[in-house]
């Protein structure tokens, strides 16, 4: 039994067919398909059932691959601990981060950790919150920056910073009259949404404690996936929306002046990096988290007089 061998069948559970897995371990499929042959054959079990599209893994495969899995992690902390005695941070950090935090949290800090850690590669996407915690499952991802609690005891999450959601109101409507706003001043007939997949949406909802969508109340339903279309709806066709704090850095006078705060505790939106329970690449996460914190507000980093408001729709 070999780490190659290990690396194959994991491969192949993760992608559920053995050209997929070969074309990710950079190898030709009849040489994947060989060595996990072999690799059964020492074994004396099937791991994989060939016979089902996609591929599966057998019942006694199941356990096979879960252990393999846990035999590369503890395989890859043997960098680790080189990089660390030799005082380095170095590798491959592949991050996956939610489209309502990227464009306002990555320019902060890109250039900056590239700057001190050129060994590093960084490989970053952007998807929804589902998708991270799959790609996390299946150690396509290293780590995710998401709005958190998540509640899946398979993952570890590391809150870095608490960001406030703000209302943005257009100067014909009446919360643009008020100071602070709460809770229960919010309608979500007036307000505009995020699509549903996106887990600010439900945060929202949350906050207006009312689950219906707008397009039981209007002749325009408009789907979108991004903070500043929610901006320029706002200021395009009056109404409101509530956005995330940090997505104001960019705002002009005129915009910020369409701002309002919620009264205490203000809700907001715990940000953390998630990983698999497993994780390993510690050092580099560290650095990465140490980078993050270092270009957040301090107001940001602390909880109190502060309601996290849940990612999952209340029932």
């Amino acid at each position: 039994m070999t780490t190659v061998q290990l690396e194959y069948i994991v491969a192949v559970d993760t992608y559920r067919s053995f050209v997929l897995a070969a074309e990710k371990c950079f190898v030709t499929q009849p040489t994947l398909s060989m060595q996990i042959q072999k690799l059964e054959d020492e074994l004396g079990v099937k791991i994989f059932d060939r016979s089902k599209l996609p591929v599966i893994p057998t019942e006694i495969g199941v356990e096979i691959v879960t252990q393999a899995r846990i035999i590369l992690k503890e395989n890859g902390k043997i960098k680790e601990i080189i990089g660390e005695h030799k005082k380095e941070v170095q590798g491959i950090l592949r991050v996956g981060i939610i489209p309502t935090l990227a464009p306002y949290l990555l320019p902060r800090i890109l250039t900056g950790f590239m700057k001190k850690y050129p060994k590093v590669k960084l490989e970053i996407w952007e998807y929804p919150t589902e998708q991270i915690i799959q790609q996390l499952k299946q150690e396509q991802l290293d780590c995710g920056l998401l709005a958190t609690p998540l509640h899946n005891p398979n993952l570890e999450e590391q809150p870095l910073f608490y960001e406030s959601f703000v209302v943005y109101a257009a100067k014909n409507n009446s919360l643009f009259e008020r100071k602070y706003i709460k809770p229960e001043d919010i309608d979500v007939k007036e307000v505009w949404l995020l699509n549903e997949g996106h887990c600010m949406r439900n945060q929202v909802l949350n906050i207006c404690r009312d689950k219906f969508t707008m397009g039981e109340y209007k002749n325009l339903e408009y789907n979108t996936g991004s903070v500043e279309t929610l901006k320029r709806m706002v200021d395009l066709n009056a109404g409101y929306t509530i956005l995330p704090e940090l997505s104001l850095q960019d705002m002009s006078a005129r915009q910020m002046n369409m701002v309002r705060y919620f009264k205490a505790p203000e809700p907001v939106r715990e940000i953390s990096i998630v990983t698999h329970r497993f994780f390993i690449k510690q050092a580099l996460i560290a650095a990465f988290k140490k980078e993050i914190l270092a270009h957040v507000p301090d107001k940001m980093k602390i909880q109190k007089n502060k309601q996290v408001v849940d990612i999952a729709l209340e029932k």
